[in-house]
């Protein structure tokens, strides 16, 4: 195992503990979100913000683990029809066109808008909480794609290989 491997692992684990704690930190707001609103005189003001802000982070940080473990949605009808030296080649382009959107788009873009926030002093309007902090896994969500990607790219042989086990099963499933 390299050092590079070490690394995915840690982040793997690491992204995993993230969501886990969010969805139950989430599922707890929403239930006495809805314990306050329905039984008890006075409605909570807070829990409506807190799950919006952890919908935001579970979604970036979620669509990053979901790319690791390659259960994004992805259209593989054309790599699942071409020899493995064209599926290799096709599989680092789309590796690069991710590291590509997630440079522009999610580090760049999103690093000006959370620069932005921080300049405008712009803040939540019930916690109080810059919106800095909350826009900043924009960019950290960008920097975990191009992680991932850059790990691709580096074990292709291995994804085509996974690949094509997949394929063989499906055939086979087809078949029976």
């Amino acid at each position: 195992m390299t050092m590079f491997d070490a690394v995915i692992d840690g982040v793997d684990k690491s992204l995993r503990v993230m969501l886990v704690v969010m969805m139950a930190v989430l599922v707890i707001d929403v239930s006495w979100q809805i314990l306050t609103r329905f039984i008890l005189p006075k409605p909570s003001l807070f829990t409506e913000e807190v799950a919006r802000f952890l919908l935001i982070w579970i979604s970036l940080i979620g669509s990053v683990y979901a790319y690791r473990l390659h259960s994004h949605l992805g259209f593989d009808l054309i790599v699942r029809k071409v020899s493995a030296a064209r599926a290799k080649f096709l599989f680092r382009v789309s590796c690069l066109l991710v590291i590509i959107f997630a440079v522009s788009i999610l580090m760049v873009g999103g690093g000006n808008l959370v620069y932005l926030t921080w300049i405008l002093e712009q803040s939540s309007p019930v916690l109080n909480v810059p919106m800095a902090l909350i826009y900043v896994v924009i960019p950290f969500s960008g920097g975990l794609f191009v992680i991932y990607s850059v790990y691709f790219w580096i074990h292709a042989d291995e994804a085509i290989h996974a690949r094509e086990q997949a394929n063989t099963v499906v055939e086979e499933g087809e078949k029976a």
